[in-house]
């Protein structure tokens, strides 16, 4: 996969986790990563562990900084050939003790974001006369979730229809929308997460890995990039309205496998 001469922006790429996997594939790759974060010194700050990186600030929740972002980027690398929009927010509550204000939080970054990003985007590469490329990062919660996930699996299911329909919509205009779910990606602040629902957060993960997925090793935010990349390039021309899961096989897995397995 080679990505010299891409411009390829990416939300909510900075620090760890999934987005960072993504920023290194994709740099790795030859891609010029436009690297979006709220703020502009988080953005900076991760820009310069990859080579060929553009930090760029916008709250992807805000109609007028998303417009601004694009503007800036016209200017600055010129046409945007890709789209990842993986900046997101979590929310560990069970749904009815939940208040409006975590609600509308959530709906407005996880999907009202993504959808807004995405439109802006399409504008331009309809504008251009240019082809275009969108993959949206959902989560394994669309398709299985746990106590006190309820509202965060009701947005990622909506980023999944989303990409359905904006799939069907825009595949005359030759753009791709695609989405990948990661599975449990480990970072020390997840830690803090768990502790919501277990009383022993290290050990929750250790058994995660080895009793709750088909494949037994912990999957990493580069995992998650090469399937990125891959929706990315012309390798996956003929996909598109397709979700991918990078779980190690969590989501197809109906019991866990201590439960079934006697070695």
């Amino acid at each position: 996969m080679n990505f010299k001469g891409k411009n390829i922006l990416v939300t909510g790429g900075g620090g760890a986790g999934v987005g960072a996997g993504i920023c290194k594939v994709l740099s790795e790759a030859g891609a010029t990563v436009i690297l979006n974060e709220k703020n502009i010194s988080k953005a900076e700050k991760a820009a310069a562990q990859y080579k060929n990186a553009v930090p760029v600030s916008a709250d992807v929740s805000v109609e007028s900084e998303i417009n601004r972002m694009f503007e800036e980027l016209t200017e600055a690398v010129g046409p945007i050939h890709g789209l990842v929009n993986n900046a997101g927010v979590g929310l560990s509550k069970v749904a009815h003790e939940a208040s409006i204000a975590d609600f509308d939080r959530l709906y407005h970054i996880d999907i009202k974001g993504v959808w807004m990003v995405s439109k802006v985007f399409v504008q331009k590469v309809l504008n251009d006369k240019a082809t275009g490329n969108i993959v949206n990062i959902s989560s394994v919660h669309a398709n299985a979730t746990m106590s006190r996930y309820a509202l965060y699996s009701s947005v990622k299911s909506a980023v999944e229809g989303l990409t359905t329909g904006m799939a069907v919509e825009l595949g005359k205009h030759n753009i791709r929308v695609n989405a990948v779910g990661p599975g449990y990606v480990h970072a020390e602040q997840n830690y803090d997460l768990i502790k919501t629902w277990a009383d022993d957060p290290v050990k929750w993960v250790e058994d995660y890995f080895s009793d709750h997925q088909a494949m037994n090793f912990e999957v990493l935010p580069e995992d998650c990039g090469n399937v990125v990349a891959f929706l990315l390039s012309d390798l996956s021309r003929a996909i598109t309205g397709q979700t991918i899961y990078a779980d190690a096989g969590s989501v197809c897995l109906l019991y866990n496998r201590s439960y079934t397995e006697t070695t």
